[in-house]
């Protein structure tokens, strides 16, 4: 009995040990991305992903970063490069966690690098492919704020593209900040981002 137990604290030290240094590495990951050193946060966030192979939130925000810093690059190597590099997390997020809305979000950013690029290439190509995404997407989690703030900021897109009003899509982009007053991430490394973004594009509506 006393052997049992004492293998039974051992096993929950290494387990609260594994914890801490989860914690500790994404809580560096972040703050390194903060202060705007996304190459090191993306190389960061990829380790403790290898570390962490059932977590789908370390490959999510390495994914992310190279997402978000694709748009607006001109470079078509070091773009395709970063790209590549966030489809291959993504699959790895995917393999972990299917029919996830956050990672369908982010799947169908990384497209909208592409249009943004180039739409007159990859608009045609890629623009179903989004249109299905947010779907599927917004029939899994309808009040997930990410979910419908980026739909509408597509639609938008893709009116302004057409030379169409864009106003009616101002309403979804309210709804998402009502949807992110109430919005409670799963933990503090769960996705919680947009609300500014939603913010921006309301003043923008009212404009």
């Amino acid at each position: 009995m006393k052997r049992f137990i004492t293998i039974t604290v051992l096993l929950m030290s290494f387990i609260v040990a594994g914890q801490n240094n989860y914690e500790k590495g994404m809580e560096k990951a972040f703050e390194l991305w903060g202060e705007n050193k996304s190459t090191e946060a993306a190389n960061l966030f990829e380790r403790i992903a290898t570390a962490e192979p059932d977590n789908w939130l370390p490959p999510y925000w390495a994914a992310q970063i190279n997402i978000t810093s694709s748009f607006g690059e001109k470079d078509i190597d070091k773009l395709t490069a970063q790209l590549n590099k966030a489809q291959d997390l993504l699959n790895d997020a995917t393999a972990i966690s299917k029919d996830n809305p956050e990672i369908m979000v982010m799947q169908a950013l990384l497209h909208t690098a592409w249009v943004a690029y180039d739409g007159a290439t990859y608009g045609m190509k890629l623009s179903g492919t989004v249109m299905q995404i947010y779907a599927k997407a917004q029939q899994i989690a309808p009040d997930n704020p990410r979910v419908v703030l980026n739909k509408a900021e597509w639609d938008m897109g893709g009116a302004k593209f057409f030379g169409q009003d864009t106003k009616p899509f101002c309403k979804d982009v309210e709804r998402s900040l009502e949807l992110f007053a109430n919005f409670k991430p799963e933990s503090e490394f769960h996705p919680k981002w947009g609300e500014g973004r939603a913010k921006q594009i309301l003043e923008d509506c009212k404009k």
